[in-house]
């Protein structure tokens, strides 16, 4: 496995692949990787020939209030992971590589990033968008892999896509969770026992949800009344949105038919180092 740190560098040594007809696949990431990462890893290698992870923090997408410094950093065991699980390179650019002095253009999102996410993260998804499109250009991918936590997020980067007709294919692999529910995230770390169990509320309600959904239930006011009551007994006190949408576009949906995702994002009450972290996860009921 190759550790690649520049532009030049990542592009020669895929070219290559390219060269030889070999199949390119990429898995974008922050590094601080945990068992979702490795199963967009494995889902890529079984799609591709030749698998590229990512590692990069990228800052536009962090509003200043958020936690861009103190976000999880471990690098030796991302690497160790990575070789672990087939990847043939990790490209790890610094900020001054992917952000060079007179950096200035950069993707603005349409309205899929106006609203939910957007409203409450507002420039997160320009931050994601530009980020992902030079990634794109750099690496060259044949099929990118994502996960499903991150659902709006899935959304734009199919329609970033489709708008500058890059030839890559979109691969959105199932979310992985903990055993109480809890979708993996590299915040995680931060969380004590306690926090997970209460933060497993979040999957409970959605499960809940579904379920009512697919026995009839078609009144989203009425459905989010009730999340909001599970969640908040769990250990959540602020609930930024619970949207009822539709899969492909998040147009919210008062009477909510499947197919239907629901988004939900809290921030948990606790007592912690955590008090205060903000959790997004959602379901699609088909």
């Amino acid at each position: 496995m190759k550790i690649v740190r520049s532009i030049g560098g990542a592009r020669r040594a895929i070219a290559q692949w390219h060269t030889r007809g070999e199949s390119v696949g990429l898995v974008p990431t922050m590094g601080a990787l945990h068992q979702g990462h490795l199963s967009l890893i494995r889902r890529c290698r079984k799609r591709a020939k030749r698998t590229v992870v990512s590692i990069f923090v990228n800052p536009t997408q962090f509003s200043p209030e958020e936690d861009y410094k103190s976000y999880p950093r471990t690098w030796r065991r991302d690497i160790s992971l990575c070789h672990e699980e087939g990847a043939e390179i990790v490209f790890a650019p610094d900020v001054g590589t992917m952000y060079p002095d007179g950096f200035e253009t950069t993707v603005r999102v349409g309205s899929l990033g106006d609203y939910w996410e957007g409203t409450s993260r507002p420039g997160h998804f320009d931050g994601v968008a530009t980020v992902v499109l030079k990634l794109f250009e750099i690496i060259r991918p044949d099929v990118a892999v994502f996960g499903q936590k991150d659902y709006q997020q899935t959304i734009i980067i199919r329609r970033l896509i489709e708008d500058f007709n890059l030839p890559v294919g979109l691969i959105v692999a199932p979310t992985v969770r903990e055993p109480g529910g809890l979708a993996l995230s590299s915040r995680n770390v931060y969380l004590g026992a306690a926090e997970r169990v209460a933060a497993g509320a979040i999957s409970r309600s959605l499960r809940w949800a579904a379920d009512r959904i697919r026995k009839g239930a078609r009144s989203s006011s009425a459905l989010a009344r009730q999340i909001r009551r599970i969640v908040e007994t769990g250990g959540f006190f602020t609930i930024d949105y619970i949207g009822f949408c539709d899969p492909s576009t998040l147009a919210s949906q008062r009477r909510p038919n499947p197919p239907v995702v629901i988004l939900i994002a809290a921030k948990c009450l606790a007592k912690s180092a955590a008090c205060g972290r903000r959790y997004i996860d959602n379901i699609v009921v088909r």
